[in-house]
């Protein structure tokens, strides 16, 4: 089974900037498509940004479109999350995930997880 592993969180001014990183194991991160959820205290897990297998398209939650970027390099195993002009409702933690699926527009799970890297963003 794959493995996952986030790094890049941490504790930032509102309106700052962060970079999530995740390393996947394995010979076949190119198969999947790759993802981010994040989870705040109190909340379910909620979709944040998803990648197709060869970056060709990319898909946001609403309350992200036009701030994050998801990004991915296949030769690398990495996949990238780049958080521009952060609040602090974007306080979570985050997610790496496996093949996230998907029923219509609605993004409810994924294949595996990463074991999460915990973002703040101070006001």
């Amino acid at each position: 089974q794959v493995q996952l592993v986030e790094s890049g969180g941490g504790l930032v001014q509102a309106g700052g900037s962060l970079r999530l990183s995740c390393a996947a194991s394995g010979s076949t991160f190119s198969s999947y498509g790759m993802g981010w959820f994040r989870q705040a205290p109190g909340k379910e897990r909620e979709f944040v940004a998803a990648i197709t297998r060869f970056g060709i398209t990319t898909y946001y939650a609403d309350s992200v479109k036009g701030r994050f970027t998801i990004s991915r390099v296949n030769a690398k195993n990495m996949v990238y999350l780049q958080m521009n002009s952060l609040k602090p409702e974007d306080t979570a933690v985050y997610y790496c995930a496996e093949e996230p699926m998907r029923s219509g527009s609605r993004w409810y799970g994924a294949r595996s997880w990463g074991q999460g890297t915990q973002v703040t963003v101070s006001s």
